[in-house]
């Protein structure tokens, strides 16, 4: 099932997610669903608050982003903590399925250790750099309330002001099933 992507604006997105306990959820088919969402609106990764869940999940496939460097990296993150990001600050340019048409560059670590458990209920810990670790990093601040935005100067968030407020009305035309926190039907 295709879950329409939260915009910008929903409550939803700013809040800290909740943690799964086990066999509370289907999480075979919240996975698939997932994937399934991720892979219709083009991207790389998608964290549960984005179709409008308040848990902490998040899911990744760096491949179609970069076939070399991320060829195999597609995962499952349930309940991650992130306990060391490490190493020079780089920007890149950043988007978000929440946020469409806007991207801008935000600064991040270029190195990460993270524990979570995967979608057999494995506890796991594992270090990442580079893209890997960024859009890790991206969709971990998902489940944290954090947008990419909120990394921006107070500068780069006004001059983009008006375009989120339009995101959030629903004043765009997405590639992708969107849910708008503003649209007056």
């Amino acid at each position: 099932m295709v879950y329409p992507i939260v915009a910008y604006g929903d409550p939803i997105l700013k809040k800290r997610a909740e943690e799964i306990k086990k066999d509370t959820i289907d999480l075979t088919k919240l996975i698939a669903d997932m994937f399934e969402t991720m892979y219709q609106a083009n991207g790389v990764g998608l964290a549960a608050p984005q179709i409008g869940l308040s848990l902490r999940i998040f899911i990744v496939d760096g491949e179609p982003f970069d076939e070399k460097k991320l060829k195999g990296f597609k995962k499952v993150f349930i309940n991650p903590i992130i306990h060391q990001e490490s190493g020079e600050e780089w920007p890149f340019e950043e988007g978000c399925l929440s946020i469409p048409g806007i991207r801008e560059d935000v600064y991040r670590n270029e190195k990460l250790k993270i524990s979570y458990v995967d979608e057999q209920w494995n506890s796991k810990e594992e270090e990442y750099e580079g893209l890997a670790a960024r859009i890790i990093q991206h969709e971990y601040d998902h489940i944290e309330g954090i947008l990419f935005i909120d990394h921006l100067s107070a500068f780069k968030k006004r001059i983009i002001k008006g375009k989120l407020t339009d995101i959030a009305k629903g004043n765009i035309a997405p590639a992708y099933k969107m849910k708008f926190p503003l649209l007056k039907r």
